[in-house]
């Protein structure tokens, strides 16, 4: 299993009826390819830009994937530009792969319609590999799921990224992964900002729309 793959099954179970925001999830999957793309030897940081590594990418499509579209000439490509570029959609990516591979399943509901309900895990290997990691607070799923809102049920909160993206990271010992995490809490951070701003449009033009009794 992969750090993405161990992130999406993590919040999956443990997001207990509130959906996960798709454009978050898919930034940090993004940031948890780079760190799964490190350990492999298969890209490194120079500063916050991403250069090629000379190893192969770990055994796994969509890391193959993610690294196969890596920016192999100068100027590199930064960290940010990256989970901006690589997480456009990357997380129903990863969702059919886990449907794919029999991990994720729909399971049809009665009624008129006959339409599969909200995919589900099953237990699996790879289920129970997440599970072990999450329980035994490694460090990076910790800091990706906390930063994503997810916590453990009846436990102590995560080690996440703060507000402003740039927590310390205490329980990272590696600068490059570090330095992965602090700009995926700085992107999520960048999101939420963005949302906000339209929202705040969107109303503003609402009122002017009612105003005009448009």
């Amino acid at each position: 299993m992969t750090t993405p793959r161990d992130l999406l099954i993590v919040a999956t179970d443990m997001e207990a009826g509130r959906p996960l925001e798709q454009g978050e999830l898919s930034l940090a999957l993004a940031g948890a390819e780079v760190i799964d793309l490190l350990a492999a030897g298969t890209v490194q940081l120079d500063g916050d830009h991403i250069v090629p590594g000379d190893r192969p990418a770990p055994d796994d499509p969509l890391l193959t994937e993610a690294a196969a579209v890596i920016v192999r000439e100068a100027p590199h490509e930064s960290v940010a530009d990256w989970l901006w570029r690589r997480g456009r959609g990357l997380s129903a990516a990863y969702r059919a792969g886990l449907e794919a591979d029999g991990q994720l399943v729909r399971p049809r509901r009665r009624g008129l319609s006959f339409r599969a309900g909200e995919a589900e895990l099953v237990d699996s290997a790879a289920r129970s590999g997440a599970a072990e990691r999450w329980a035994s607070d490694d460090p990076v799923l910790a800091t990706l799921a906390g930063a994503l809102g997810v916590l453990p049920r009846g436990g102590r909160a995560a080690d996440s990224l703060t507000a402003d993206g740039r927590d310390d990271v205490t329980d990272v010992d590696d600068d490059a992964v570090a330095t992965v995490l602090a700009t995926v809490g700085d992107a999520l951070v960048e999101l939420a900002a963005v949302r906000q701003r339209r929202s705040v449009e969107e109303a503003a033009f609402d009122n002017i729309w009612r105003g005009s009794g448009g």
